[in-house]
């Protein structure tokens, strides 16, 4: 905590009255990563378009941030700890609402299939997408996203 007052230039009274520990300072700033994220993504969700180039732009976004994370040490331990909290499955939840809500106003203007439930179509797209943190480049992240809208497509 001495350290981290001395490098952000706060003083270490001020600090522990808002932080007991670094862990809590570790878990606010999850808290906004994680925001900002979804900030992201709701972004781009609400742009004008239709409600497949707007899933598509979503789910793009999402493959990048999961190859982010995994860049940024997301993994492990960190992982383990940062992911306890209840901000994360909030945050889950509300992922899964919205990109659920773009899967069926894309259904509806049939540009995705319908033949399969929503919930199920979302529980894919977001689980073939969490593999991009295991991706060596954005071209493939991309290659994996373009796969992953393949299987969207509605049956001819």
């Amino acid at each position: 905590m001495s350290r981290i007052a001395e490098q952000s230039g706060i003083g270490r009274a001020t600090l522990y009255k808002y932080f007991p520990d670094v862990e809590s300072i570790v878990m606010a700033w999850h808290e906004r990563q994680i925001a900002g994220h979804l900030d992201q993504l709701a972004e781009l969700r609400d742009r004008a378009g239709t409600p497949g180039e707007r899933l598509a732009s979503v789910l793009e976004a999402f493959a990048f941030i999961q190859q982010q994370q995994r860049r940024h040490g997301h993994g492990g331990e960190l992982s383990t700890l940062l992911h306890q909290g209840g901000h994360v499955a909030h945050a889950e939840q509300h992922l899964r609402h919205f990109v659920r809500d773009l899967l069926v106003e894309a259904a509806q203007a049939g540009e995705v299939r319908d033949d399969v439930s929503p919930d199920e179509l979302t529980g894919f797209c977001l689980h073939a997408l969490a593999g991009a943190g295991a991706l060596p480049s954005k071209a493939a992240v991309k290659r994996l996203v373009t796969v992953t809208l393949a299987g969207l497509r509605p049956q001819s």
